[in-house]
């Protein structure tokens, strides 16, 4: 494959990983979130407790394994693969690399001129950037989070209760939530970087479960993935809870 060809491929992977870790993780919170806000949902969570622990306890796992591949750097695809492949492979988001992504063999488009004219080409700098914001993220991993995967969910090597506790008493759930964010982010920057030639600049996303279930998106938005599966979490929990409540939801 081209240089192009695999930075697509590899951007896709990181994509998939971001988004399935982000959708376990907050699917775990939005469960425990509606449990402990609604009586008639934490009645109907009970009603089944070894279904919802078993769902909860997967959801968890596979959260803290995704998380692993994503910054453990012996990981096939990881972060800094992916950084290094757009850095060592610059003229991938060259103005006439980007002109060939946009024609795709599909004729003429008078557009195309200007669009590339404000087309942002990356600097060695930015790279730097970005590498910091990842070497950042990925010391609260190491230093927080990579025993929990590591020596919990991945390999049993912890299995006493109050060594567990400990383990899991060095971060927080707030943590947790803006690393997934993070991730999401660092996605979009590079996604908007290599297809629209838009400088890689991290945006804020929302990633407070308290605050996005207070303030949801209006309905007819996609939002982002977090937003997504806390709505829907919540959506059919309060279903199956009280199901007048799904018949009065305005549409």
């Amino acid at each position: 494959m081209t240089p192009d060809e695999k930075f697509k491929r590899e951007l896709e992977v990181f994509r998939t990983e971001e988004e399935s870790a982000t959708q376990f993780f907050y699917s775990y919170q939005a469960v425990h979130a509606g449990a402990y806000e609604s009586k008639q949902v934490s009645d109907c969570l009970n009603a089944a407790p070894l279904f919802w622990n078993t769902c909860l306890g997967a959801l968890q796992t596979a959260a803290f394994i995704v998380l692993g591949r994503i910054f453990d750097q012996d990981s096939v695809h990881n972060l800094d693969r992916l950084l290094r492949m757009a850095q060592e492979n610059s003229q991938i988001f060259s103005k006439a690399a980007l002109a060939q992504r946009k024609h795709d063999g599909s004729g003429k488009r008078p557009w195309l001129d200007d669009f590339l004219r404000t087309a942002y080409e990356p600097t060695p700098k930015d790279f730097r950037r970005l590498r910091t914001y990842v070497k950042r993220r990925r010391r609260i991993y190491e230093a927080n989070y990579r025993d929990i995967r590591h020596k919990f969910f991945a390999h049993k090597v912890v299995s006493d209760p109050a060594e567990a506790a400990l383990l899991f008493s060095k971060g927080s759930s707030r943590e947790l939530q803006q690393l997934f964010i993070f991730l999401g982010s660092l996605y979009d920057a590079l996604w908007q970087l290599f297809y629209n030639g838009r400088k890689p600049v991290l945006r804020p996303l929302r990633y407070s479960v308290k605050q996005m279930r207070k303030m949801p998106s209006q309905r007819n938005r996609r939002g982002s993935v977090q937003e997504q599966i806390l709505r829907e979490v919540e959506h059919f929990l309060r279903s199956v809870a009280s199901p007048d409540w799904a018949d009065n939801l305005d549409e």
